[in-house]
């Protein structure tokens, strides 16, 4: 293809005709030619501007900045006296006598807080911008304080401003980058008006520099912001009442322990997540500790929360080890909202032992503070979260002899955005080490030692328990006896000699010491016809209330039923339930059953 012909028809060809012929004699190089460059450079060449283009001056930029439906106006000196006000601000405001210090004549602009803004504006010749300031009565305005300078030109703004009295000297927007006054963006050297960009000080000419006062009424979006954080706050203070109200009002206290719990919801920007709390008393001394977290955040996640911790409860009756109850709570899970799921320690304390016997479902380790301020942490397997099915959970152990204490929290008490949440649990850990006083002591200087505030962005809970050591006349109050029966027809007179024994040097009423004979002989007969050896009697006293307990081998549970008249035996259990606060039955680990009955005594 002859690229020479078809370039004849091409715009410019001729243009770069005449140049060759004006560069004759040239050489390429210096002519810069070469075929497709040059073509290049043709198709990528900027239209020059038309010499007819008018220039700023020719605009009347004084009528158009009074008819913006923005307010503006003109202040000029040290005492940021009156200069002009455009329409929208004399409807607004009132009109302004021209010459007037705007500290005197114009509250409005004290009220908004522009007048230290604009002495900085004059100092230092950039502009300020102040968003969403509220004048009362008059709505609400974003400003922006441009910086200004005497123009050459007086002629800028309209005779017969709403500025009255004097004549009000024009002014030009004077900050590199922006044509203030015509109210349009320009860029780094463009001039004003009449005059080029200021630096808010005096001109060459001795001028008095200025600053435009720009507001554009936002009124509507301050109203609609203030109804949305209304709307947020209303539905952040649901879901803490909510949250609250499923929490345990007051703990339950056992004998053998001391509790105390914090609950403390995330800041005013952080909405409500799912962190819980609960103890639950089973009977014969043994206490169940829950602490757990429901993922996400608001009214669902409060909700859900409240779901689980009503069938931790349910499930906690049934006396079941705590790996079982959060097997149960993990199917149950997925059931409630197979969308969200949740972190969760369930433990169980007995006295006789001295342990905390605990599973965990994705949540933190428990720590543990010996008396001489050691902390321990349980580092025994941990299943995955709630409601994600399919895991079969186990149980571990961690020693909680008296003069201990153990911690459980969630994950806003350790988990912070910017560290690795090992570190976080090391932290408590050195702060549980220092920690010592009762249990609600405990709990504040833990939430103090590790930062967190009123603004914190998320929920915390910590539960602490305490097994104090006794001594002195307390310790008088706290007994322990035990008696393993053999078997045969001189265990029950056995039990009831014992039981006798012991009730008469605890130093109990005849009444009680009758009604616990009675007690130990119905449970001892019940335990040698149903259940199969070993066999052991178990009586203990605290402050409060007598327990008796028998454990054998055979793991089926009793049940109360309704004897008939002319029955000779079933009658054992209802006794029990007739003569006793309370009583049950469990299956204890490694098989076989343990019934027990609890009497309470007078204060």
């Amino acid at each position: 293809m002859n690229f020479t012909r078809w370039s004849a028809r091409l715009p410019g060809t001729q243009r770069r005709a005449a140049a060759r012929r004006t560069d004759h004699g040239r050489s390429p190089a210096q002519r810069g030619e070469g075929s497709v460059p040059a073509a290049r450079g043709e198709y990528t060449r900027q239209p020059e501007a038309p010499p007819d283009a008018p220039a700023l001056d020719d605009f009347s930029v004084g009528e158009i900045l009074g008819r913006l439906p923005a307010l503006v106006a003109l202040v000029y000196g040290p005492e940021h006296r009156v200069a002009y006000v455009n329409d929208a601000y004399a409807a607004v405001f009132g009109s302004r006598k021209a010459g007037t210090a705007a500290a005197e004549s114009c509250p409005e602009l004290a009220e908004l807080g522009l007048l230290p803004l604009m002495d900085q504006v004059l100092r230092s010749g950039r502009p300020r911008t102040v968003k969403s300031r509220k004048v009362q009565g008059h709505g609400s305005y974003t400003i922006t304080c441009l910086p200004a300078e005497r123009s050459r030109a007086a002629a800028a703004l309209p005779a017969g401003s709403p500025a009255d009295g004097a004549e009000a000297p024009a002014a030009t927007a004077g900050t590199t980058g922006t044509a203030s006054t015509a109210g349009t963006t320009g860029t780094a050297g463009t001039a004003s008006t009449a005059g080029t960009a200021g630096t808010g000080g005096a001109d060459d000419g001795g001028n008095v520099a200025g600053v435009l006062v720009f507001a554009a009424d936002v009124t509507d979006q301050a109203e609609a912001a203030e109804r949305l954080r209304a709307s947020e706050r209303r539905h952040r203070e649901t879901a803490v009442t909510l949250q609250r109200s499923l929490l345990p009002q007051e703990l339950e206290q056992p004998d053998d322990l001391r509790i105390a719990a914090t609950y403390q919801p995330g800041g005013t920007d952080a909405a409500v997540g799912g962190d819980w709390y609960d103890v639950i008393t089973l009977g014969a001394g043994r206490t169940a500790l829950v602490i757990g977290d429901v993922m996400g955040r608001g009214v669902r996640a409060a909700a859900v929360m409240g779901q689980l911790r009503t069938a931790v409860r349910a499930y906690a009756r049934l006396d079941l080890p705590p790996h079982e109850v959060l097997q149960l709570l993990d199917g149950l899970a997925s059931e409630i909202d197979p969308s969200q799921i949740a972190t969760c320690v369930y433990a169980v304390h007995d006295p006789n032992e001295g342990r905390l016997v605990y599973a965990s479902a994705g949540h933190l380790p428990i720590l543990v503070r010996d008396e001489d301020g050691t902390v321990r942490r349980a580092e025994e397997p941990t299943g995955p979260p709630l409601g994600t099915g399919g895991w079969l959970h186990t149980s571990g152990s961690i020693a909680l002899p008296p003069g201990a204490s153990a911690v459980l929290y969630t994950d806003g008490l350790v988990e912070r955005r910017d560290e690795d949440i090992d570190k976080g649990v090391a932290a408590l850990e050195g702060a549980l080490a220092g920690a010592t006083g009762g249990p609600q002591v405990v709990c504040d200087r833990l939430i103090r030692s590790l930062g967190v505030t009123a603004d914190h962005d998320d929920d915390v809970a910590v539960l602490v328990i305490q097994h104090p050591t006794r001594t002195g006349m307390d310790a008088e109050l706290f007994h322990n006896a035990a008696l393993d029966l053999l078997g045969g027809v001189e265990a029950a007179p056995r039990a009831r000699a014992f039981a006798s024994g012991v009730l008469a040097s605890w130093r109990f009423s005849p009444e009680l010491h009758d009604l616990g004979v009675l007690a130990a002989s119905e449970l001892v007969a019940n335990s040698l016809k149903h259940g199969t050896p070993p066999m052991r009697l178990r009586l203990r006293r605290t402050d409060r209330r007598l327990t008796i307990e028998v454990t054998d081998g055979d793991d089926h549970l009793p049940r109360r039923r309704r004897a008939e008249t002319e029955d000779e035996a079933g009658r054992g259990i209802s006794i029990i339930a007739t003569i006793a606060s309370s009583w049950g039955s469990r299956r204890t680990p490694g098989g076989g059953k343990a019934v027990w009955c609890e009497f309470a005594l007078p204060r």
